[in-house]
């Protein structure tokens, strides 16, 4: 069980409580801060100390990564939001991209659960279960008949990892100076796009160019 002090007067009734408002906690201070958090920082928020957020995670990275899953669905909502309607897969997928890339500025937390944006991230974890279940969560909520455009199971899962390797280098390195959006969407029709329309050539039938 949780203890029965701190917690601003309120303290939880279990660990399952205990942990679902430090990472609320967590995700309120990234909200609000816009830029990585510690430990000692969500402690502080809550009114406990530190060895009590440690209890329920053993480092800034474990906390920041169930804070990017806490805020999964919203982002999925609001990137759903921002390519709704847009049935081209390249108008559709530089958008997200675009999209995505400005989010993680906001809300860096999300990084963690795209690339190994962080020190003591796992450089591996792009090509992760996890990462890669949540990019075809993503691609899948486009307005776009990926099956119309030759893709099928395997080489939608091919190209979330060309889409999450993207993004990790614009993580990484975004350039000097990075580059506005509108150059952004410029770079990625022209060069990722030509990738994604390139699936389309081998399958008899499928559209050879963007519709």
């Amino acid at each position: 069980m949780a203890r029965r002090r701190g917690w601003g007067g309120s303290p939880p009734e279990n660990d399952e409580e205990a942990s679902r408002r430090i990472v609320s906690a967590a995700v309120e201070l990234i909200a609000r801060t816009g830029a990585e958090i510690s430990i000692a920082d969500v402690a502080e928020s809550l009114g406990v100390i530190r060895q009590t957020v440690y209890r329920y995670f053993p480092s800034a990275d474990a906390l920041m990564r169930a804070s990017a899953i806490a805020s999964v669905d919203d982002f999925l909502d609001r990137l759903a939001a921002q390519v709704s309607g847009m049935t081209d897969p390249v108008e559709a997928m530089t958008e997200g991209v675009v999209y995505t890339l400005a989010e993680v500025r906001r809300t860096p937390h999300l990084g963690i659960l795209l690339a190994a944006t962080y020190s003591n991230a796992d450089p591996a974890g792009i090509t992760s279960a996890e990462a890669q279940a949540f990019g075809i969560t993503m691609i899948k909520r486009f307005d776009v008949d990926w099956r119309h455009y030759g893709y099928d199971d395997e080489s939608l899962r091919e190209l979330v990892e060309f889409l999450l390797r993207t993004m990790q280098s614009f993580f990484i390195s975004p350039g000097n100076p990075p580059r506005e959006d509108a150059e952004l969407r410029r770079y990625l029709r022209r060069w990722m796009g030509s990738a994604i329309i390139a699936q389309a050539s081998t399958v008899p039938g499928a559209p050879n160019g963007r519709s």
